[in-house]
């Protein structure tokens, strides 16, 4: 099972690549820029836990991002030892053309399954996620 999870992952990978090339956001940056948008103020500690990667990994990620502009780092109104996180308006343009993006590398990689065979795979990995604590 590893090994054709880890393929599929590779194929996904690449068609969700393809498909972002305009943007030069790479899986990761698009995960960070979804939940910076989903969450308002989120921190960047926060960042981290949700995508289970360590917090100074996400410090050079935020860091690359803020430097192109998409994100901003601002005081946040909670916790003055820690920064809020929002999507720039052109962090809010990219974000919105890479949702279009990935959804064309979605249709991509999920074309050879019916409808209702890529709902059914996305209920099994999100189970199978579940089941890791992810």
């Amino acid at each position: 099972m590893t090994y054709h999870l880890r393929r599929a992952q590779v194929a996904a990978f690449n068609n969700f690549s393809d498909a972002m090339s305009e943007t030069q956001i790479t899986p990761g940056q698009f995960g960070v820029l979804t939940l910076i948008a989903s969450n308002k103020d989120m921190s960047q500690s926060a960042v981290a836990r949700a995508l289970g990667v360590e917090r100074s990994t996400m410090v050079a990620v935020i860091d690359g991002l803020e430097n192109r502009g998409l994100v901003v780092r601002k005081p946040s109104l909670t916790d003055r030892r820690s920064n809020a996180l929002e999507l720039s308006e052109e962090g809010h343009r990219v974000f919105d053309r890479g949702l279009d993006l990935a959804k064309a590398g979605d249709r991509k990689t999920a074309s050879a399954l019916s409808d209702e065979e890529a709902i059914q795979l996305v209920t099994l990995l999100r189970k199978l996620n579940s089941a890791a604590g992810l």
